[in-house]
């Protein structure tokens, strides 16, 4: 199984399903598809108005970024048709671009610890009302007011640019602890201890699931959300819709034992993306061959929680010039999407902007070693897998079914004596891509002596096939 995030227009995602099922997709995160604050500019993460997928002429358009509601349900549709699986991304943090203003008692906080206060109880003004007007209440009548949230950062009456938490509210536990507790993200933050919060986020998930068919669900900033919330939310959708519902959550953490804790608390009821291998990737990306490779996966989740681990080598949030930048640098990246794409553990995901590169800034496409790397997992990395991780440098590993050796190095090149299996004694492998001209003969044990050169991998297969 192999799942990509795109961030193209629907109308795009349309004209590429076939290609994308070719080269071995099985499932797409689509970006977020309901109207945002900035209308036709938004990303999807300033959420504005859930019910509306690109259908209400709000915000200055009527169509998302990626576009209309009835492409994004076409371009469902269409990929349905060509087996793939379709997760939507669910952004329930917090709500931004208000319709009115309310005056509330407040207090502002610390932001480096938001248990800590800065002020006492003071009246502010804020945008905290959600109407819809343009809606017009079709699909749900409900008005967001500040008592769904429990803090915000901005008073318009001063023009403060600050956090605060509101009179009679706490931060919601079961949390981040970093600055004392990370509920507070941005905009109007949700108060997820509100039953009337809650009630209208089950009856949008069912409206959404039932309106989109979508297969499966990322779940945005969920280190922010009160963990059993989610754990709750999710058994109910599970029920409401009579199958089974993929969900992976974003919890941005480097320590596994965060993301461990967390996996916990909400009963596994979804996986999560291993960020702590990101950082090792992006760690032996810049360490100029230093990185001790042997250690690539140690402390990762796909080593301690492999069957809730959504391995990845970037995304949108890790890309240059955004928040969360830890860019793998170029050369690193065919031996990462190794790392994740020829494995028997993890669930994979491949970044659209490395698959077509990205334009601002601009950084190059790997769609020619990924369409090979792609067909390697589909066509031979099955069975058993043999690991040879002993030496700082060179590392790689065996899958015996079909035969395959994945062999790499983050230093000087060299060779790896591997079992590939005594099925193939005497059969002829071949770099499949094409970083190695050598050949690999395989002797009676099932042993093979497989090069690599400087910095680089090599995959090698019985089967001499033409290159994707």
């Amino acid at each position: 199984m192999v799942f990509a995030f795109k961030t193209a227009s629907f109308s795009k995602i349309i004209d590429d399903a076939k290609h994308l099922h070719e080269i071995g997709i099985t499932a797409l995160w689509l970006p977020p598809a309901y109207k945002g604050m900035a209308g036709n500019q938004d990303v999807g993460y300033g959420v504005y108005d859930l019910y509306d997928l690109g259908e209400f002429d709000q915000k200055g358009s009527i169509s998302t970024k990626y576009g209309t509601k009835e492409e994004y349900l076409k371009a469902i549709d269409t990929l349905h048709q060509y087996g793939i699986q379709v997760y939507g991304d669910i952004v329930l943090n917090h709500r931004m671009g208000a319709d009115g203003y309310e005056d509330v008692n407040a207090s502002m906080v610390n932001q480096h610890n938001t248990y800590q206060m800065e002020t006492k109880d003071e009246w502010i003004r804020v945008p905290t009302l959600f109407t819809f007007p343009q809606r017009h209440q079709k699909y749900s009548d409900f008005t967001w007011d500040w008592t769904c949230f429990d803090g915000i950062d901005y008073d318009a009456k001063t023009k403060r640019h600050a956090t605060f938490l509101f009179h009679d509210k706490t931060w919601d536990t079961q949390v981040d602890d970093e600055n004392g507790n990370y509920d507070y993200l941005m905009g109007a933050d949700l108060d997820f201890s509100n039953p009337r919060v809650i009630e209208e986020l089950e009856r949008w998930g069912k409206w959404y699931l039932d309106t989109t068919h979508i297969d499966g669900l990322r779940l945005d900033a969920v280190k922010h959300i009160r963990a059993t919330f989610y754990r709750d939310w999710l058994s109910k959708m599970r029920q409401y819709i009579q199958k089974e519902l993929f969900a992976v959550g974003e919890y941005w953490h480097g320590d596994v034992q965060k993301l461990l804790g967390y996996l916990q608390t909400v009963d596994y009821q979804m996986s999560l993306f291993d960020v702590p291998l990101h950082y090792h990737f992006y760690e032996a990306s810049q360490s100029f061959g230093q990185y001790d490779m042997s250690q690539i996966f140690e402390g990762t989740l796909v080593q301690k929680a492999s069957g809730h681990a959504v391995t990845f080598v970037d995304n949108h949030d890790t890309q240059p010039q955004q928040g969360l930048q830890s860019w793998i640098l170029d050369w690193f990246k065919p031996l990462a999407y190794a790392l994740i794409l020829l494995r028997k553990d993890g669930y994979p995901c491949v970044f659209y902007g490395d698959y077509y590169g990205i334009s601002q800034p601009v950084t190059p496409a790997f769609y020619q070693v990924l369409d090979r790397l792609l067909y390697l997992r589909q066509h031979y990395a099955y069975g058993k897998q043999n690991d040879y991780f002993q030496d700082r440098h060179i590392i790689g590993w065996t899958r015996e079914t079909y035969g395959l050796a994945c062999v790499m190095t983050n230093q000087k090149g060299g060779s790896l004596k591997m079992y590939v299996g005594q099925q193939f004694a005497q059969k002829t492998f071949y770099d499949y891509l094409n970083n190695c001209e050598q050949t690999v003969v395989i002797d009676e044990q099932g042993y093979g002596n497989f090069p690599v050169k400087d910095g680089s991998v090599s995959v090698y297969i019985s089967k001499k096939v033409a290159i994707k």
